[in-house]
């Protein structure tokens, strides 16, 4: 991994390596602050193969601190920083990290944490002389405070200043001589959609192969010259390889924002000028219709890669609109480093799928409960898939990766649909199925005709345990402001379109849905709040 950005600092120097609020790092300072915190790293005891908790949006120290970690030898650990400190806990203690490398705004999410050393950085640190002054005075101070945005930190023997981690090493600081397919370079913590989260281990092969599979997907990226737009968090694997791993490996320039915030994104991309934006179908629903966004802002953008959710007909449309034949819809998922399949960029997009396999993956439709049956195209199944990409397993759960790890092969747990020209249609989580007297619904095809009323603004569809039928359709429906809610109505609508089995048996109006951080709505969380004694007055 390391060696990425050793080449891209010797093939271009003098590039920008990132962008941040008007600072830029070239690839030659980066290098430079890699070693010195790698050197630091060395000095706070850290040994190769150690784990090390980064707790950080995106921001200079965020990278710097990733490819120290990997220079070191040790393996870098991603959380994300909106957590609580008992969220915090659980994964830092299940990983076992020791140093932690933190914001100030989280310190105080794991000051309590057993700890050996604490890395303190502030935004600040990386923001131009201007900015950095204006947040000193009195009146920004103190609205900063009230709004949560600084932290006192106490100086404390395990407390460390970011400015001690780049202190210049006393010697050249070499890499660790490591085993690409057996060395973890980072452990990511799936979302925790379905349950407790558990730690993935990624290679440094894992990481490595799947930026290759994304430059040998896009032909036309050009060693220096691309420049992406870094909203998705790096803590994220989407956001780790298509904001980080894969610009690194082209010497591109990344421009890093730390928050979703439309205003600034537009802002960036005025100024910066991005050709690849990746993002999630809410990202863009957001900000392609700012009133700030002008069409000349799109101008540079060669390709918008979406991936994390599935894109509506409605988005599709938005996006096609604003930059023709420059959006991709892709599959990942956290096991696979993420990405597994994409469209191919230009006409022959297919943005309703999720594409077809990168080079180097096989995937295959099976039957869910006889995994090694194969189906044919054009009947669903579990996605399983095979590649490089594929990770090691979960980290200190042995029984749960032998349940999705076999002989190489991921069973992703996700229901699709292969037609015969190879392009995948995902359909849901096989968690998230339905059985109703011994019938399977797909939620996903429940969702399409719903959305089709102009009463519904957005909906999910779950399952709920029923006496007589096993479970029985649920809609959660966040009603359009200008149209009014009717239950009967919509169970009429559905009536039109779906056999009797698959109509909601109760509708259910929503001000909003629950999502996670890259906008996949959280069934988990409807299902768990149907079953509360006192949901919906049952």
């Amino acid at each position: 991994m390391i060696s990425l950005l050793d080449g891209a600092a010797e093939r271009h120097p003098r590039r920008p390596a990132l962008h941040f609020y008007g600072r830029t790092l070239t690839y030659r300072g980066l290098r430079e602050a890699v070693d010195r915190f790698a050197s630091g790293l060395h000095r706070l005891g850290v040994q190769p193969g150690d784990r090390v908790a980064l707790v950080m949006p995106n921001c200079p120290q965020q990278v710097i601190a990733f490819f120290g970690v990997l220079r070191r030898g040790a393996i870098a650990v991603p959380h994300n920083p909106l957590y609580t400190g008992e969220e915090l806990a659980q994964q830092i203690t299940d990983c076992g990290a020791r140093v932690a490398v933190v914001l100030d705004l989280s310190y105080a999410a794991v000051r309590d944490l057993p700890l050996e050393r604490i890395v303190v950085a502030s935004l600040a640190d990386y923001l131009p002389w201007r900015l950095r002054a204006a947040l000193r005075l009195p009146v920004v101070e103190a609205q900063r405070r009230r709004s949560g945005l600084t932290a006192e930190v106490p100086d404390e023997p395990r407390v460390v200043r970011w400015d001690e981690m780049r202190r210049p090493p006393h010697r050249h600081v070499r890499q660790y001589p490591l085993d690409p397919s057996r060395h973890l370079a980072a452990i990511s913590y799936t979302g925790g959609t379905e349950g407790r989260p558990k730690g993935v281990m990624l290679t440094h092969r894992n990481l490595v192969a799947n930026a290759c599979q994304q430059h040998a997907w896009d032909t036309r990226a050009r060693d220096g010259g691309e420049v992406t737009l870094g909203v998705l968090p790096l803590f994220h694997s989407f956001g780790l390889i298509s904001c980080l791993v894969a610009p690194v490996m082209k010497a591109g320039a990344v421009v890093l924002l730390p928050r979703l915030d439309c205003a600034q994104m537009v802002r960036a991309m005025r100024r910066h000028r991005p050709t690849i934006f990746p993002g999630v179908p809410t990202l863009y629903d957001q900000v392609l219709v700012h009133p700030r966004l002008r069409p000349g802002d799109l101008r540079r953008v060669r390709v918008l890669i979406s991936g994390a959710a599935g894109l509506t007909e409605r988005t599709i449309e938005l996006i096609e609109a604003a930059c023709p034949g420059r959006l991709i819809q892709c599959y990942g998922l956290t096991e696979a480093s993420p990405a597994v399949t994409a469209n191919p960029i230009g006409p022959r997009a297919r943005n309703l799928t999720v594409g077809v396999p990168l080079p180097g993956t096989e995937a295959v439709v099976v039957d869910p409960d006889e995994p090694t049956r194969a189906l044919p195209p054009g009947r669903p199944g579990e996605l399983v898939v095979r590649g490089p990409q594929v990770f090691a397993g979960y980290w200190n759960a042995p029984l749960a990766t032998a349940e999705v790890l076999s002989k190489g092969w991921l069973r992703t747990g996700d229901i699709a649909v292969m037609d015969r020209d190879g392009f995948l249609t995902m359909l849901e989580r096989r968690k998230d199925v339905v059985k109703v007297s011994g019938f399977s619904v797909f939620p996903s095809e429940v969702e399409e005709v719903l959305r089709r009323h102009p009463a519904v603004y957005d909906c999910a569809v779950t399952g709920e345990p029923d006496e007589r039928r096993g479970e029985r359709v649920i809609g959660h429906v966040v009603e359009h402001p200008a149209y009014p809610f009717s239950a009967d109505e919509l169970r009429r609508h559905c009536e039109r379109s779906l056999a009797h089995y698959k109509v909601p048996a109760e509708f259910r109006p929503r001000q909003d849905l629950p999502r996670n951080l890259l906008g996949k709505v959280l069934r988990r969380v409807l299902r768990e709040e149907g079953l509360r004694p006192a949901a919906h007055g049952r």
